[in-house]
């Protein structure tokens, strides 16, 4: 049986705790297929705006803007170190669900995703749902999930 080989891998980040875990994954595909890598962060304005009332300002979007930014190209320098060739970091605004699973993929070409089993508590799971369950009902393309270490597993 033939492996698929992968040109475009998606990897979107959250900074949640799993985020290094799926980035490294994405690298290793990556890495693996000579593929492009997408890097990708969805800032969710708009859930600020409710929370507080409309109380965020273009400032604080601005900084936040910023400091993502900041952090985004530190994965872009450990894809490249890492031997990935071809890197490109993202900022989307929006609701990651839809930009996840078809827009972003749609406009980058992407044929993989490679994305965290979760980011949320179990509690942001039930109300707003997991945007990992969306993705891999909706996308058009292949999903890999990267699942977080069992702790309750020993290794020999």
């Amino acid at each position: 049986m033939q492996q698929q080989k992968y040109e475009n891998v998606l990897v979107p980040v959250d900074g949640s705790k799993t985020t290094d875990k799926v980035l490294n994954r994405a690298i290793e595909v990556a890495k693996d297929n000579d593929a492009h890598l997408d890097i990708l962060n969805i800032l969710e304005v708009n859930q600020f705006n409710q929370t507080y009332g409309s109380a965020v300002s273009g400032d604080v979007v601005f900084k936040l803007t910023e400091n993502t930014d900041e952090q985004l190209k530190k994965y872009q320098k450990q894809a490249e170190d890492a031997g990935v060739k071809s890197v490109d970091i993202h900022i989307r605004f929006g609701n990651p669900k839809p930009i996840i699973a078809r827009e972003f993929p749609k406009d980058h070409n992407n044929d993989v995703i490679v994305i965290g089993s979760t980011g949320l508590s179990a509690v942001e799971r039930l109300i707003i749902g997991s945007v990992t369950s969306y993705v891999t009902r909706t996308a058009k393309c292949d999903v890999l999930i990267v699942r977080p270490k069992d702790k309750t597993k020993q290794s020999n």
